[in-house]
């Protein structure tokens, strides 16, 4: 009989045990969180209680038994998912939890600006932060520049293959929308011929006049005489810029690349050009102008003839010794 008392007496403890943590998560439920300012949270993976240590730890929570029964009570909903996700201030447990059932995962920014050589693509990926592994420079030329959105702990060997795949299908829809008579033969041709574009201007607006000019030059077998090109022989393709201007030196550097010792394009892109230089080459300016010069403020003079360029050189000159 004593017995039997017991185990009754032990049974509507166990009730009562329940109603009252039933109770504590369901005041819990909804009422307002620890969390006092939004934050982002790495959520590793493993079961709830791995989850409750991480939510804690970062403040998200402030009793953990609570959140796992609450998280159990409420299983029907779906798993909980590992990633990084953004839990606002002073969310309830339900928000909470319906951030690592449905949430989306934090997304973080990766930009590859026009004009970068492929070395210089390879630096920044390697640096993302939240990004695994390691990549070597891509092959030149083969990355779009723009911004790519990624996840925590993504690859970054997966996110140099999607820069590369948006290249790709850049190129191809350019391609196929080219204008007619144009000097270049093949998808490729008008990669290299855009880097060059590329990093003649920093002016939007300049691409398919310059493009106009270069290809104006190889439709009359003209030297490129580009000095990117000779930039990228001399760094090996590890700059776009020098410490000083282009010199004699530097022109005469022995290389397929120096577009002022052979004719033609160089055996291949100096740097990553964007969609705005692809487009150029594909679409160039009707002109008839076969030279141009710096003008001093960020653009360029344009010329038909040699005797208007020595002219447009002399302006330039000029006005650096007024505005040195």
């Amino acid at each position: 009989m004593f017995g039997r008392g017991r185990l009754i007496l032990l049974l509507l403890t166990l009730v009562v045990t329940l109603n009252l943590g039933r109770m504590a998560v369901q005041e819990s439920y909804d009422g307002p969180g620890a969390l006092r300012v939004t934050r982002n949270v790495v959520i590793p993976p493993g079961g709830t209680a791995t989850v409750a240590a991480a939510l804690h730890r970062a403040g998200v929570i402030e009793y953990p038994l609570i959140f796992e029964m609450a998280a159990w009570l409420t299983r029907g909903q779906g798993p909980l998912q590992a990633g990084e996700y953004t839990f606002v201030a002073h969310g309830s447990l339900r928000r909470v939890l319906h951030t690592l059932r449905f949430g989306p995962a934090v997304q973080h920014k990766a930009t590859i600006p026009d004009g970068l050589t492929a070395t210089q693509i390879a630096d920044i990926i390697n640096a993302l932060p939240r990004a695994t592994g390691h990549v070597a420079p891509p092959p030149e030329g083969s990355v779009l520049p723009q911004t790519y959105d990624y996840i925590y702990d993504a690859s970054r060997k997966a996110i140099l293959a999607r820069m590369q795949r948006a290249m790709r299908k850049a190129l191809a829809k350019a391609w196929a929308g080219r204008a007619p008579g144009l000097p270049l033969d093949t998808p490729r041709q008008a990669v290299i011929l855009a880097s060059i574009v590329q990093l003649e201007t920093p002016v939007a607006s300049e691409l398919p006049r310059i493009a106009g000019v270069y290809e104006n030059r190889l439709k009359q077998n003209m030297k490129l005489q580009a000095d990117p090109t000779v930039i990228y022989a001399v760094t090996k393709g590890r700059a776009t810029a020098l410490t000083h201007r282009v010199d004699d030196h530097d022109l005469a550097v022995d290389s397929p690349y120096n577009t002022y010792l052979h004719h033609g394009l160089p055996p291949g892109p100096i740097a990553a050009p964007g969609v705005r230089a692809i487009e150029a080459v594909l679409h160039p300016a009707a002109t008839k102008d076969l030279y141009f010069v710096a003008n001093g403020a960020g653009g360029h003079m344009f010329a038909r003839t040699f005797s208007e360029q020595l002219a447009n050189i002399a302006r330039y000159r000029a006005s650096r010794v007024r505005h040195p």
